[in-house]
């Protein structure tokens, strides 16, 4: 199943209010009718965070909410970009030359990361020119990967506008890798779901190689997504980049300390393997090998054994060169037992004990704590919305996405879902004048979805 392209479904425009209007509103910009029509889903991730790109499996699942791309293939290499949200500038570029500015992740600039890494793939030298009109209903900035499954959808435009297909999987790593040229050190989860989603469960979803495995969740939960109204951008923050090299400095020491070739070693993931420990032992050889006081940057090349010139030129990336101390302890900590959870999280789905709503929602409430703790990836938004949710009635809760910001997802018993939603708008939405003006696509239940397609007029 995982090896199929992307589903093509032709529908009746009539019955499909939105596609209408997208047409409509395409017709007046570029004066002509669009060809196809291509949707990619957001994503929540409902536990494992931050621990895709240390090489362990995580566990999202698509979201009703996605980006839709209408397309017309045209004679000329020139690709022209709108949004149906006025305050997203057009935008458009020969289609020959594609430049992609890190200094400011605008929108089309996460367009154009698909565009390039399909037509890289195909060694594409005369691609087709395209007039798109984006429509957008995930919430942006808010941890729900409005950014990867932008990325998404322009990758499966472009494959489409120049005739070529791929499967699922090949699209998820293609568009994973090619979010990159935007300058986010990412894991792979985002595109992966978006792609690769299924209607009615979530996936657990593991790499190297990329597979994706059905984990059905429990019928007497309601999973509720809030948006904090912080937003967090992942690209124009150093915060995400900077715990991407904590781990991988702490990969580095781990290795030296236990022998091995820790100048191969990218990944947490990769110590595990190679000492062959479960990630209950990994944690103890954390705790025995570091100390929770931040590492200074002589303190490490003392450890690594190399010149200061040697780290900042062959381990830190351009964006952490400023970095001054890291605190290693504190991230393997939160990776290794992140990890363990993702795993008792699925195995309880599998199992379907009684109590299994109980004992996911303390997996995801453990998840947050060390989100906030061990990560530091929470901010005091997040934690207030937390707190709120728990009091009305989630039996676990937890931030998702990057954090600092972004949204919370929560498990919440079906019987208790009106309630909990009337008392969190309450609580959380109607107290502040700035979330008050959010709060229509700030705080929804949500469902497994349905991964990326291409919709053809019937």
């Amino acid at each position: 199943m995982a090896a199929a392209a992307p589903a093509t479904l032709p529908v009746q425009l009539a019955e499909q209010p939105r596609l209408l209007k997208l047409k409509e509103m395409f017709v007046a910009k570029f004066g002509s009718a669009p060809k196809f029509y291509v949707r990619a889903p957001g994503r929540v991730n409902l536990i494992g965070e931050h621990i895709d790109y240390c090489g362990y499996a995580v566990l999202p699942m698509a979201i009703e909410q996605d980006i839709l791309i209408a397309v017309e293939p045209v004679k000329t290499q020139v690709v022209q970009l709108a949004n149906t949200n006025s305050s997203y500038l057009d935008f458009s570029s020969s289609a020959n030359n594609i430049q992609i500015n890190k200094t400011k992740p605008l929108w089309h600039n996460y367009f154009l990361c698909g565009l390039k890494g399909i037509q890289e793939h195909f060694g594409l030298n005369n691609p087709t020119g395209m007039n798109c009109l984006l429509d957008g209903t995930i919430p942006p900035s808010s941890g729900l990967s409005s950014s990867s499954a932008l990325v998404c959808c322009a990758g499966l435009v472009t494959l489409r506008a120049n005739g070529k297909t791929l499967s699922k999987v090949e699209l998820a790593e293609i568009c994973a890798k090619s979010e990159r040229y935007i300058g986010t050190e990412g894991g792979g989860m985002d595109q992966s779901i978006s792609f690769l989603a299924e209607e009615g469960t979530a996936k657990l979803i593991e790499f190297s190689p990329l597979r994706a495995t059905d984990v059905r969740l429990p019928s007497g939960a309601a999973f509720v997504i809030a948006n904090s109204c912080v937003e967090m951008n992942k690209a124009a923050t150093s915060h995400y980049n900077i715990r991407v090299m904590e781990c991988r400095l702490a990969t580095k020491l781990l290795s030296k300390s236990k022998g091995l070739d820790w100048k191969k070693m990218l990944k947490l993931q990769d110590v595990q393997v190679k000492l062959g420990v479960s990630l209950e032992e990994m944690l103890t050889i954390v705790e025995e090998v570091f100390h929770p006081e931040p590492y200074g940057t002589e303190e490490i090349c003392k450890c690594l054994g190399i010149s200061l010139e040697e780290l900042r030129t062959q381990i830190l990336t351009q964006n952490t060169q400023d970095v001054s101390t890291f605190k290693l302890y504190q991230r393997a900590k939160h990776v290794y037992g992140e990890a363990a959870r993702v795993l008792e999280f699925k195995k309880i789905c599998n199992e379907a004990p009684a109590n299994a709503i109980q004992l996911l929602g303390e997996l995801m409430n453990q998840s947050y704590i060390s989100c906030k703790e061990m990560y530091e990836c929470s901010c005091p938004e997040l934690d207030r919305l937390v707190d709120i949710c728990l009091q009305f009635g989630a039996v676990g809760s937890r931030l998702t996405g990057a954090g600092w910001g972004g949204c919370t997802v929560s498990m919440v018993p079906t019987d208790k879902l009106n309630n909990f939603l009337k008392n969190v708008e309450k609580a959380y939405y109607q107290t502040n004048v700035q979330r008050l003006a959010l709060e229509n696509n700030s705080l929804f239940a949500t469902k497994p979805g349905r991964g990326a397609l291409v919709f053809v007029e019937a």
